[in-house]
């Protein structure tokens, strides 16, 4: 029954690619032995991404002609996705080799992929970034290969960094400042009572457990669980480093940022009401070009994007977001489903998505060095050093459980924000919440 189940649902999703392709770059690459072999890979349709992939397929089928591969599109919809993959990985289906995997998902797939240390060599490894890879490895399995990547960082308005003749902050408490004497100039001069100085995002849901991991790794050095399963949350940094995030409710952010997710905060900062704004580097391209209508938008050419500010511990901390390539443990060709995803992710392949028109932000540190990438988007020059201080979320050491202890820390922390509840006590009880969820899972 579950055999036929997915059988239906690789019907319906597959894409057959089997078109050939004259010009592929030259590579020193090895194809897998055999004849006729079939590799199905599982990926988004997000914008390009579908026809990115498969130009990616038709260069790795003119090198190693005896493999055919083939797309499997999956839903945009993480949720949603991952459920679909779920129903594979229950029915031990190796009816799909290779699955394009969210970032935060190490914990849920281990025991469905193989261990890829076994198939790469250390160099291929180590071209990626160390924390990447290190949030894909799971008790020394390294579970999925950092495929295209994503990172917040701090967006500012140049032209008024320039007016109060500021420099760009470099620490949360210069942020506040620097916010709070724009926001008080620009409300003098033009009368604007709508116009602040920092949007983020407030809202009850992983967008702030990306704020707030971001606040808390600065301030402590350490994400809120670490891979050891250290529970870091109660302690005088973080209950600083709360305590200044609440006191930017309605003082330099608007008093309905508690209920600010991403697009609520562009929206404020596209219409040219902040003059700094943490955001994913999405919103770069919107502020740059014009709409439907071709009318561009007020802050066009008038802002920049830079890591996030220090904390207590002296570094800056960006959460990391992305998607990974996993090779299925139930693949009946293993060895030519790794040369695959190696291919997808190897460093010409994520050069060509990053100047494609999808622009995928490489997972490579000298891919940020490269010439033609950074003149194909100058984003990519902005943001190599902001994945440099990139930092994954506790999604490894939770496994399955990943999305209850989010729940319980971006709840914590939307008390705090809305005044509900002091730092002190919120960090207090999610420290003991946090400790039942891992003696649960024991």
């Amino acid at each position: 029954m579950r055999k036929t189940l997915v059988s239906s649902l690789l019907v319906v999703a597959l894409l057959v690619l089997s078109i050939s392709f004259v010009g592929a770059q030259d590579m020193d690459f090895e194809c897998p032995e055999g004849d006729n072999i079939v590799i199905n890979v599982a990926g988004g349709a997000v914008g390009v991404e579908l026809e990115v992939g498969l130009e990616q397929a038709e260069r790795y089928m003119e090198m190693c002609p005896n493999v055919t591969v083939n797309f499997v599109e999956m839903p945009n919809s993480s949720t949603e996705r991952l459920g679909l993959y779920q129903q594979f990985w229950e029915a031990q289906s190796g009816e799909v080799d290779v699955f394009q995997v969210d970032v935060i998902w190490p914990g849920i797939i281990a025991e469905h992929t193989v261990d890829l240390n076994d198939y790469l060599d250390e160099e291929y490894i180590d071209m990626f970034f160390p924390a990447m890879i290190e949030g894909q490895t799971l008790d020394g399995k390294l579970v999925a290969l950092p495929w295209f990547t994503d990172a917040a960082g701090l967006y500012y308005r140049t032209d008024l960094l320039e007016k109060y003749e500021l420099e760009v902050p470099t620490t949360w408490e210069e942020l506040t400042a620097a916010a709070l004497t724009i926001q008080e100039g620009e409300r003098e001069e033009t009368g604007n009572m709508d116009f602040w100085g920092y949007v983020w995002q407030g809202d009850a849901y992983e967008g702030l457990t990306c704020d707030g991991h971001e606040w808390f790794v600065s301030a402590t050095g350490e994400p809120f669980i670490t891979p050891d399963g250290e529970i870091v949350v109660n302690n005088d940094a973080a209950i600083a480093a709360l305590e200044l995030a609440a006191s930017w409710v309605g003082e330099i952010s608007p008093p309905g940022v508690t209920g600010f997710q991403e697009e609520e905060s562009r929206g404020v900062w596209q219409a040219g009401n902040a003059a700094f704004m943490r955001n994913w580097p999405y919103a770069w391209g919107l502020g740059n070009e014009p709409d439907a209508a071709g009318e561009e938008p007020v802050i066009a050419g008038l802002f920049d994007y830079a890591p996030l500010p220090q904390g207590e511990a002296g570094v800056a901390a960006a959460c990391l977001g992305g998607w990974q390539l996993a090779v299925s443990a139930y693949s009946e060709n293993v060895e030519a489903a790794v040369s695959v995803a190696a291919f997808l992710a190897s460093y010409d392949e994520q050069k060509l998505r990053a100047i494609s028109a999808q622009g995928a932000n490489p997972t490579i540190p000298d891919l940020f060095e490269d010439e033609e990438v950074i003149e194909a988007n100058p984003l990519f020059e902005r943001m190599g050093p902001i994945l440099e201080t990139a930092v994954a979320r506790p999604s490894g050491i939770t496994g399955e459980r990943y999305n209850d202890a989010s729940a319980l820390f971006y709840n914590a922390l939307h008390s705090v924000l809305t005044g509900d509840a002091s730092a002190a006590d919120a960090l207090s009880d999610l420290e003991l919440d946090l400790e039942d969820l891992l003696a649960e899972m024991q």
